[in-house]
């Protein structure tokens, strides 16, 4: 699929790419406006308004994925929230032995991820993830979330990486098309990245559903 005498290093986002994306979809979808209509004593579809609302209004903004922002906009523990559904964060089957056939490889394998450094912290805590990396980056370091262009210009200048000499795998198209532009040589898009979601379609970059299929 790739020409892998071409490709140094492999970037790889966190949650729909390497971990199950269920646990977020149930967190931010299912158990943050529970909380709120028992917070605010509002109805569950009123407390799904209101999350929907506040959102779409810093989507594509490092406030989306900022848990500090979402515990002060809308009252809630939200880290104290992420540990009582823990038990739902899993790495994708493929994912392990996708990154160490990279390590066979001699591929460098850096993690990319918008995730809060508090939120990145509990999925390390609770998978074997961080023994398939070389190295990571929250996005919250360098004050640029992955759809901006001065997220990617930090972490080349950070890994000191020739980004045409990179692939960079992601579950968002939007985001992978922003590394294409940011001059990332590689893109790949993951097709499942809810287990317990239908399949989504990309249009402008290649997709699998398992990992193993790149190489």
């Amino acid at each position: 699929m790739f020409p892998w005498h071409k490709i140094d290093t492999v970037l790889l986002d966190m949650d729909g790419t390497l971990l199950d994306l269920h646990f977020d979809n149930h967190f931010w979808l299912q158990l943050v406006p529970q909380q709120l209509s028992l917070l605010r004593q509002i109805s569950l579809d009123d407390a799904n308004d209101l999350v929907t609302q506040a959102y779409h209004n810093v989507v594509g903004t490092l406030d989306w994925y900022c848990l500090d922002y979402w515990q002060q906009h809308l009252g809630l523990d939200i880290l104290a929230l992420h540990h009582t559904a823990a038990d739902k964060i899993k790495i994708r089957q493929d994912s392990m032995p996708f990154l160490q056939a990279l390590a066979s490889a001699s591929k460098r394998r850096i993690l990319f991820t918008n995730a809060h450094p508090h939120s990145l912290a509990l999925k390390l805590t609770h998978t074997n993830l961080a023994e398939g990396l070389d190295e990571l980056l929250s996005s919250h370091e360098s004050g640029y979330p992955k759809e901006h262009p001065n997220f990617w210009q930090y972490a080349f200048d950070k890994f000191k990486l020739d980004p045409a000499r990179c692939l960079f795998v992601d579950d968002s198209e939007v985001i992978l098309a922003a590394s294409k532009r940011a001059g990332v040589g590689y893109q790949l898009g993951i097709s499942n990245p809810d287990s317990q979601k239908p399949h989504t379609v990309f249009n402008q970059f290649p997709a699998v559903s398992d990992l193993l299929r790149s190489l």
